[in-house]
């Protein structure tokens, strides 16, 4: 099985033979490396860049942030001795994961709990159809082309 995605302008892509463990890490440095609320990232194996070479930041002496040089799409958390994970929304199927666990928790926002509790505003909705029919989509599309 192939796991396949890339960056949100398509300049990068990738594929991965497998998955490894899926986590959300709290912590600041991936909040500010993700520009979210945490960093969701999932540990590849057989990693292959098919179109594009990333560029890394190194944030610690422990780490690597990839990204795309074009969009600033981050894609990568890569440890210096040697694994890579990458971000669970630069794949072309990030529902295909499932987190397993949180890590950096002394940094976890302290109302992150609470957004299953929050109104949802549906697509079907007047003003959220309005605006979505209104949006042109200049994203790569969810597969290589």
């Amino acid at each position: 099985m192939s796991i396949t995605g890339g960056c949100q302008c398509g300049a990068i892509r990738f594929r991965a033979e497998a998955l490894g463990e899926a986590s959300i890490c709290h912590c600041r440095m991936c909040q500010k490396a993700t520009g979210g609320l945490f960093g969701p990232y999932v540990g590849a194996e057989g990693l292959t860049w098919t179109r594009g070479e990333r560029r890394r930041f190194q944030s610690s002496n422990k780490v690597w942030r990839g990204f795309c040089e074009a969009c600033g799409t981050p894609l990568t958390w890569e440890h210096v001795a040697g694994p890579v994970a990458l971000a669970i929304g630069v794949l072309d199927d990030p529902a295909a994961v499932r987190v397993t666990e949180q890590l950096g928790s002394a940094s976890k926002l302290p109302w992150v709990d609470d957004l299953p509790g929050l109104p949802v505003h549906e697509p079907t909705e007047p003003r959220a159809a309005a605006h979505l029919a209104s949006i042109e989509s200049l994203q790569h599309p969810d597969h290589d082309t």
